[in-house]
């Protein structure tokens, strides 16, 4: 069972994270789903309920755009997001603020600067 700490950690990065899978290649809900669990080994293992509110946060930001594509057969048809140029650009500033985040957090941890 989580504690409140572990999961605000893992909900403070996941827009992140979502944005990132999707920059790296157009993607639909599911795979992101797919990925973001087996890519953490489960420790990212989202309900539908938890991505798609990010998903049209991301949307509403211009930082991604999603297409309806018809499914071959008798699939069903998915909606695919892609990364716009906005959102490419955020994607690198998030990396670059969450590295100088996470140097700052090592630093403070490992007692390089004492507070």
């Amino acid at each position: 069972m989580e504690n409140r700490f572990d999961r605000e950690m893992k909900k403070g990065v996941l827009e992140m994270l979502v944005l990132n899978l999707i920059c790296a290649r157009p993607t639909y809900g599911y795979e992101l789903l797919s990925r973001l669990r087996d890519g953490s080994g489960g420790s990212f293992d989202l309900k539908e309920g938890t991505l798609y509110p990010i998903l049209y946060r991301l949307e509403d930001d211009g930082l991604i755009t999603a297409s309806w594509f018809p499914g071959a057969g008798k699939t069903t048809p998915k909606k695919i997001y892609q990364a716009t140029q906005a959102g490419h650009r955020e994607n690198l500033r998030r990396q670059e603020v969450w590295g100088a985040f996470t140097d700052t957090v090592t630093k403070l941890l490992t007692g390089g600067n004492t507070l």
